[in-house]
């Protein structure tokens, strides 16, 4: 999956496959993390917050099923 760099200091990426309603987001930290069950609604407001790292944290972390993956995997 293509991610996209974003302005955030805790999200270096961010990648979205409407087909299959996973988002794949890359940390500052490298670590890449697949979420499943992202409407296109739900990422569209993550990448259209005023605080992408902030709006991650409130309505997607711990609400969304997720597993980590590595480069080979995306």
């Amino acid at each position: 999956m293509d991610r996209k760099p974003v302005a955030s200091e805790v999200i270096a990426s961010i990648g979205y496959q409407a087909e299959t309603n996973t988002m794949d987001v890359e940390f500052r930290t490298g670590r890449i993390y697949r979420f499943f069950m992202i409407t296109p609604s739900v990422h569209a407001a993550l990448i259209g917050a005023r605080s992408i790292g902030r709006h991650f944290n409130a309505e997607i972390r711990n609400r969304f099923p997720s597993r980590q993956i590595d480069d080979t995997d995306a």
